[in-house]
């Protein structure tokens, strides 16, 4: 968690609404043993790892176990006009699921089961509750993985709502990118399905781009379709320090540019690094720092480490490593080790993974 924040003006407006009895009788009576409102399960519901820690919990915390749970709470809230907040693993950072105006929290981790695969298609069908690790493990032996990576073990449920990116957006983008179709519990407690897994489809409004990203506003996710990709055969990783941001920035530009398919990249200004040396017992330079990572076969990864460092040549770039095996990305990978315990800022704490191998 982040420190308190001491800027008041920073801090979100507070108005909780009263819940009434009769609404919580209602949702005991419905969920029995699976709702609680005892205070230590609502303060763990209540906080996540924003810098936001003077916020009231919720009223009441639901743990749903299907989609018919999900639409059951949200109808009854409906019916009572109390405020709703879906619940993954808490890991944002943005105090999304911070209870400012009351209500309940529906804990959805225990929808955490993988639907379908689909190997031939590349897609998968998971319940909100799983998480990105978990997804990983469960279709490793097909040869697929999915790529993104906030950083944090999120769910896939709260990736979505969020619209969540990660150091590998660069290629495979973010999520809005990557979720084909959902089936999502609405305001009102109805249970609708938007897209399909097929890649091409011009009927009706794009209701899926609506709700990736729409943070539980639109409605409670309960299943999602998303796309795999095939694992690379190889993976180089490379660092390269730079006199200036401008010069990191401008490499990367004309990398881009230029159609090098590079995996993953990540620009640490000159304090990061230091403190990353303090913390690590490192002796990276004390500059602007790019973190690059390149998938494909074992030629293609040379050529485009090769490519990349003529490039960070031409903008004053020094000191570029770059390396194929697990053991020889190590030193790279120490780089990104248990950030949590650096005692960084935490917005910098999920972008210090650039080198982690994948699978």
């Amino acid at each position: 968690m982040n420190a308190p924040i001491a800027a008041v003006h920073l801090a979100p407006e507070i108005a909780q609404r009263e819940v009434p009895e009769a609404f919580l009788a209602a949702l005991k009576a419905r969920f029995q043993g699976n709702c609680s409102t005892a205070l230590v399960v609502r303060e763990q519901h209540g906080r996540d790892e924003s810098a936001f820690t003077h916020v009231p919990p919720p009223a009441a915390v639901v743990f749903a176990e299907s989609t018919q749970d999900v639409a059951d709470a949200v109808a009854l809230c409906a019916q009572y006009k109390v405020p709703v907040i879906p619940f993954g693993v808490g890991s944002s950072l943005e105090g999304h699921l911070l209870a400012v105006q009351g209500g309940i929290s529906i804990d959805l981790m225990r929808m955490n089961k993988v639907l379908t695969i689909n190997a031939e298609d590349l897609t998968v069908t998971v319940q909100p509750g799983v998480t990105r690790k978990q997804l990983n493990e469960e279709i490793k032996s097909t040869g697929l993985f999915f790529p993104i990576d906030p950083g944090a073990d999120a769910t896939i449920g709260g990736m979505s709502a969020t619209r969540a990116s990660g150091t590998n957006a660069v290629r495979y983008g973010t999520m809005r990118e990557n979720v084909l179709a959902m089936e999502v519990v609405t305001s009102s407690g109805e249970i609708i399905r938007t897209g399909t897994r097929a890649k091409k489809s011009s009927a009706g409004y794009d209701l899926t781009r609506l709700m990736v990203g729409s943070e539980g506003t639109l409605g409670v996710i309960t299943e999602v379709t998303v796309r795999l990709y095939p694992l690379p055969e190889a993976i180089s990783a490379a660092i390269c320090s730079f006199p200036s941001i401008e010069a990191a920035v401008r490499t990367v530009i004309q990398t881009i540019q230029l159609g090098v398919p590079i995996a993953r990249v990540e620009l640490i200004d000159h304090n990061t690094v230091r403190m990353v040396n303090a913390y690590a017992k490192l002796g990276l330079r004390e500059e602007a720092l790019l973190l690059m990572e390149f998938h494909g076969s074992p030629a293609g990864v040379k050529e485009q480490a090769e490519t990349v460092q003529e490039i960070a040549t031409e903008f004053g770039g020094n000191a570029f490593e770059w390396a194929t095996t697990p053991e020889e990305r190590t030193p790279q990978r120490l780089l990104c080790s248990n950030p949590e315990q650096a005692r960084l800022p935490c917005h910098q704490h999920r972008h210090l993974r650039a080198h982690q191998q994948i699978g």
